[in-house]
């Protein structure tokens, strides 16, 4: 059966069909929200010497090759699909350059499987201290990093998962729902509730409150 490839800007109908520019079109359409979801998921320990640049690379890289399985994975949008590149691609680099630290990386950014991580947390407590740099500051971060860290371990996981997606990646609502495969509507109660439960954290931790407050 021959495959109608669609028109020149229906880029689903042209990944469908395996088209490599499709692929080159999508990749440089979200590549700004690419790279913010890479240099959030990134391990404080990789960063230092992973650009996010470099993790997009290979993620385009192990895009072209799975275009031809495309047609096999069509409940993903086209984003949401390359999404998980990215984090299969994230999953690598920290087995790289952890080895035996990270061995359970794949369960912090495997959503395909629908596995959670309580790893989430080192991403959304780095986020808050990634800014503090004078010599009071630099004192306190790794403390209070860690007691934040512990806080958030304390949320759900699949909550902790949705507020790490919408207010750190800046995912939309049915975006989120589509990565972790649930309804528009539970996604949503998921990340008020999370939200919720992340200002009463930083409410009982005024070092963040202050500098950081959450809308």
């Amino acid at each position: 059966m021959v495959r109608n490839c669609g028109t020149v800007g229906d880029l689903r109908a042209r990944l469908l069909c395996g088209e490599r520019d499709a692929l080159v079109e999508l990749f440089d359409e979200h590549r700004a929200r690419l790279r913010q979801i890479v240099h959030f998921r990134l391990d404080p320990r990789v960063s230092a010497r992973v650009d996010p640049d470099d993790v997009l690379q290979d993620a385009f890289l192990d895009a072209s090759l799975r275009l031809a399985h495309y047609r096999d994975e069509t409940q993903f949008s086209p984003f949401v699909w390359l999404r998980l590149i990215v984090s299969q691609t994230l999953i690598d680099v920290h087995r790289r350059h952890l080895g035996a630290q990270q061995r359970a990386a794949g369960r912090e950014f495997n959503f395909c499987n629908g596995a959670l991580s309580s790893g989430v947390s080192v991403s959304i407590a780095a986020h808050f201290i990634a800014h503090w740099t004078s010599p009071s500051q630099t004192a306190m971060r790794s403390e209070l990093g860690a007691k934040l860290r512990n806080a958030i371990n304390n949320m759900e996981p699949f909550d902790r998962e949705v507020l790490a997606l919408r207010h750190f990646e800046e995912l939309t609502n049915k975006e989120v729902a589509e990565l972790l495969q649930i309804g528009e509507k539970a996604a949503s109660i998921r990340y008020v509730r999370a939200i919720a439960r992340l200002k009463n954290i930083l409410v009982n931790m005024p070092e963040f409150s202050a500098l950081y407050p959450v809308g």
